[in-house]
């Protein structure tokens, strides 16, 4: 299973992402979407799971969920839009920790690409993609496509889609 994952595109989508997801079984959002015109244009990938974000609307926010656990390839996923990153999570998902814990967590909203095992909670997987939109704090737009097979995470590649500065120039 191909995976594409992105987050806080803050209402505005690279047309380059299609690209590097086109063959992606999957394309996960963390959160931040934007604009709720752009819901019609991620029906366009194969299947899209999202999340909504703190600065998203009720439109969002009535067709994606604050928080998604799914299973793929036998993998327990986690997605929520503000997590924290290991071992620096939100009190939400320090709760939730206690109770069960994902082999994956993936999060958005720092804007700050990571990919990182948390050593206290071995074998669970922390992935934000970083931000694929032109507005923010970031400099570099990112981000991650990997592969799930045989309950495990294969070839994690970071996409570099450009910088933010040479898009907000000709805002």
């Amino acid at each position: 299973m191909k995976i594409g994952l992105l987050s806080d595109t803050h209402g505005w989508l690279d047309p380059k992402i299609f690209d590097h997801f086109e063959k992606c079984d999957e394309v996960w959002h963390a959160g931040d979407i934007g604009d709720s015109e752009l819901l019609p244009v991620f029906d366009r990938f194969n299947h899209f799971r999202a999340v909504y974000g703190n600065i998203d609307d009720r439109t969002i926010r009535n067709k994606h969920p604050e928080f998604q656990s799914f299973q793929c390839e036998q993998v327990h996923i986690w997605l929520i839009h503000i997590s924290g990153y290991p071992p620096l999570y939100t009190p939400q998902i320090r709760t939730k920790l206690s109770v069960e814990q994902p082999d994956i967590l993936v999060g958005g909203h720092s804007h700050i690409l990571r990919v990182m095992h948390d050593i206290k909670r071995p074998p669970m997987l922390y992935l934000n993609p970083g931000a694929a939109g032109r507005h923010g704090s970031h400099y570099m737009r990112t981000l991650l496509r990997f592969e799930i097979n045989n309950k495990k995470v294969h070839n994690i590649e970071v996409i570099e889609l450009g910088t933010r500065a040479a898009l907000v120039e000709y805002d």
